[in-house]
């Protein structure tokens, strides 16, 4: 027992007074062929761009998640999607990341991922048709900047570099995701529509049980 004392003593011992000297510092490999680095500034700095987009529309929905959630807006059904949509457009920005990092980017500074400080279009929303309203266009929005992307990609800068890889999996990864989203909130924002028109505001109370219950 006396043995093990002296033991974590003496460990310790080292640890505070060496800790310093023990960190690993293993230097950087400084000649790592670089041929395979083949992105285009200009998509570079796009994509980069799209990671701030899809996290403003993150910081976007989590807004209209809160306001939802609140004691006395109480819309349960409409705070749950707002927050799933949320984690979807932070998933978008992660996809991103990894995709820059696959091709040998954002190897330096990435503090100017985010350029400025980020917030919501707003923080408050008058009833739930104007909050699906608000959202379809930003989802507009966000498809038509990736679509932006791939059309400057597909030649960037008048060249004849056709970045395929990029292009295919901008178009396969995320706008088909993107119509099908549009069309959902189209979708729903006419079935709120016609349940208010029916029953005035005891239709966005239905409404928002369906939503709860993943009904519509």
């Amino acid at each position: 027992m006396k043995l093990i004392y002296v033991f974590l003593v003496t460990f310790l011992y080292i640890n505070g007074s060496l800790g310093n000297k023990l960190k690993c510092t293993v230097p950087l490999t400084r000649d790592v062929p670089n041929a395979w680095l083949d992105m285009a500034n200009s998509c570079v700095d796009l994509l980069k761009s799209q990671v701030e987009t899809e996290i403003k529309a993150a910081m976007t929905y989590l807004a209209m998640g809160a306001h939802f959630a609140r004691d006395t807006v109480n819309r349960p059904g409409f705070s749950k999607f707002f927050f799933e949509s949320a984690s979807e457009e932070r998933e978008h920005a992660i996809k991103i990341i990894e995709y820059l990092l696959m091709r040998g980017q954002l190897t330096d500074d990435v503090s100017k991922l985010l350029s400025s400080r980020v917030l919501p279009l707003r923080e408050t929303w008058s009833n739930g048709v104007g909050a699906l309203t608000e959202a379809l266009e930003l989802e507009t929005n966000v498809t038509k900047h990736i679509q932006d992307i791939i059309r400057n990609c597909e030649k960037p800068n008048n060249s004849n570099f056709n970045d395929y890889h990029l292009v295919d999996y901008l178009t396969g990864e995320f706008l088909t995701e993107q119509y099908k989203g549009q069309r959902d909130l189209a979708g729903k924002i006419s079935t709120l529509g016609k349940m208010m028109t029916a029953h005035g505001a005891l239709g966005e109370f239905l409404f928002d049980k369906k939503l709860l219950n993943n009904e519509v």
